[in-house]
């Protein structure tokens, strides 16, 4: 065969060859991310319609910055951490390459010892971790009415936990902007509106990201 043909077969094979290259890897970095939301009625979007609630909200922005994500909703209304830690094996079928872990209102509302949350919270952070999965921790304060010192012991829990954890992202309070403010909530007070929602999805986006973005380069994602 004449060099100059060799020669120009093997630049259009290599030619071939990156642009195989190029496609397989456009495509690894363009595919869908699957984002688990681990919660409680919150999360579940209590008393509002299912594209009102966070998860539906916090997908919507995501699309709208140009990340191809799906979040799961995975909140069980009246759920407290010892729910969401029997039920992580369940949650986890769907295969999320992230999640967010937004459990502890209700252990408050129900007395519940911190001790307790502390537990729980750190066998979901181990599962998750197990099966390297990125994880963003969402605290929760206590209600006032719970005394100060209660208060004190909960939120340290949270603390204490992402402290521990520095590879866990830390949110220190899911109803960050929403909570109190009866304009963004129901009439229980406790609930989100559809507004409200979706300031909490907006407040949570930047750390969701920073999420995201660990497990875009994680070796499961």
């Amino acid at each position: 065969m004449p060099y100059g043909r060799r020669a120009a077969l093997q630049k259009a094979a290599l030619g071939f060859g990156v642009l195989l290259a190029g496609m397989k890897g456009a495509s690894a970095q363009g595919r869908q991310l699957r984002l688990l939301m681990l919660g409680d009625s919150i999360t579940a979007g209590y008393g509002l319609a299912r594209s009102e609630g966070p998860p539906a909200r916090i997908e919507a922005l995501l699309r709208e910055r140009g990340r191809d994500v799906r979040v799961i909703d995975a909140g069980v209304s009246g759920d407290t951490t010892a729910g969401g830690r029997a039920r992580l094996e369940w949650a986890l079928a769907d295969q999320p390459d992230a999640a967010i872990v937004a459990l502890g209102g209700n252990d408050a509302l129900r007395g519940l010892t911190p001790a307790q949350m502390r537990t729980n919270l750190t066998a979901i952070l181990d599962g998750l971790a197990a099966r390297n999965i990125p994880t963003l921790l969402a605290g929760m304060m206590a209600p006032p009415n719970l005394g100060a010192e209660y208060g004190r012991e909960f939120s340290a829990v949270f603390n204490d936990l992402a402290e521990a954890r520095p590879e866990v992202v830390f949110y220190p309070f899911l109803l960050e902007g929403v909570a109190g403010d009866p304009a963004l909530n129901q009439p229980d007070r406790i609930h989100p509106n559809p507004r409200g929602a979706q300031i909490l999805a907006e407040r949570m986006l930047p750390a969701i990201e920073t999420l995201l973005d660990r497990a875009a380069n994680s070796p499961s994602g």
